[in-house]
């Protein structure tokens, strides 16, 4: 599992894979522009350091919604994750509670919300979709909150599936053996096959609610006392909503260039909609996140924390939960070096100054 940065794990995953997998996976919607735009957008930005600061010791610590990270990222909602690894979530799910993180776990899972709860040493929150079944979508708030998990995260981008086209060339739908656990029965945990189209998108359409309002989110609020955030933001008049709809975080994310192609990168619309908050909630950003310095970017526009996603389930394909943990110590350690070179001991230092 030796690899010296996260494009060379990337690289050992896909060839431990099958080529659907890994599809499903890395893909993004259509022509997957925004997917290549999320990472690009990154590198544009220069990072003008401080020197002469002094100090041999950074402080990499950040608190989300009150909890204490060691280290400013979190874990992402990602899909089927037995499919890299048997363990799936619950090795994930430990090795993110191992580095002092929080882990999202998603709705679609395949392992349950209790399961991943009661393997957790950390925090994990629960990443919702609303189906068209409101008192399905309830029961899972529920079980959520049951279980222990201590946010409720809606994800706003999927009124419809993006059309991915890599799932539509390989029909994607679960390996034999796995399911959607947290909504076992019927037809809800497992997706449909049908040749020549994808069968999360056929699931989508049938099952998940595509007339979500601003309403929704209140009544997501009157059903639940776990703080709520808002995943999928890129404008800062949505910001604002959301707000004021009462999301105690947004997240600011393309759902990892998955659903509009040619969407804005989100570390290009961070800095507006950390503008448009203006504290009132906290701020987080997904989307292209591969390096320390480009967490200290995000930080410097005004991101509290990250989330980086699809480094973990390479990490989960060739490791599991030791893959999972080598992918925060690579982090950890890159941004800890950035943070000196920039001349900064704590993340609070990281000011918008620093990039251009």
């Amino acid at each position: 599992m030796a690899f010296v940065n996260l494009a060379e794990l990337e690289t050992a995953a896909r060839d431990r894979m099958p080529k659907p997998v890994f599809d499903y996976y890395c893909g993004g919607a259509n022509d997957e522009i925004t997917l290549r735009e999320n990472r690009a957008a990154y590198d544009r930005l220069t990072l003008h350091y401080h020197v002469l600061r002094g100090g041999d010791g950074r402080d990499t610590t950040a608190t989300v919604l009150g909890h204490r990270l060691r280290v400013p990222v979190l874990v992402p909602p990602l899909a089927f994750q037995c499919m890299a690894h048997p363990e799936g979530e619950l090795a994930a799910v430990r090795a993110a509670g191992e580095a002092g993180s929080i882990y999202v776990l998603s709705t679609l899972s395949t392992t349950s919300i209790a399961d991943v709860v009661r393997a957790a040493s950390g925090p994990v929150w629960f990443q919702l979709y609303v189906y068209r079944d409101r008192a399905l979508t309830a029961s899972l708030v529920r079980c959520a909150e049951s279980a222990g998990c201590s946010a409720i995260v809606l994800t706003v981008t999927a009124p419809r599936m993006g059309r991915r086209e890599r799932d539509v060339r390989n029909s994607f739908t679960l390996p034999p053996g796995l399911k959607a656990m947290n909504l076992t029965g019927g037809e809800l945990d497992h997706l449909p096959e049908k040749p020549g189209e994808s069968g999360l998108a056929s699931y989508f359409q049938s099952l998940i609610d595509p007339t979500l309002t601003w309403r929704d989110v209140a009544w997501l609020r009157s059903i639940t006392k776990l703080p709520l955030v808002i995943k999928g933001i890129v404008r800062p008049d949505d910001a604002v909503q959301a707000v004021e709809a009462g999301a105690a975080a947004i997240i600011v994310s393309n759902h990892g260039a998955r659903q509009l192609d040619t969407a804005p990168a989100t570390i290009s619309v961070l800095g507006a909609v950390a503008s448009a908050v203006a504290g009132r909630a906290e701020v987080l950003v997904d989307g292209g996140i591969r390096r320390g310095t480009d967490i200290v970017k995000a930080i410097a526009l005004g991101a509290r924390a990250v989330l980086v996603g699809r480094p973990v389930l390479w990490g989960l394909a060739t490791g599991g939960e030791r893959g999972v943990a080598a992918v925060f110590g690579t982090l950890r350690d890159e941004l800890d070096l950035a943070m000196a070179l920039c001349g900064c001991e704590s993340l609070a230092e990281i000011t918008p100054d620093l990039v251009r």
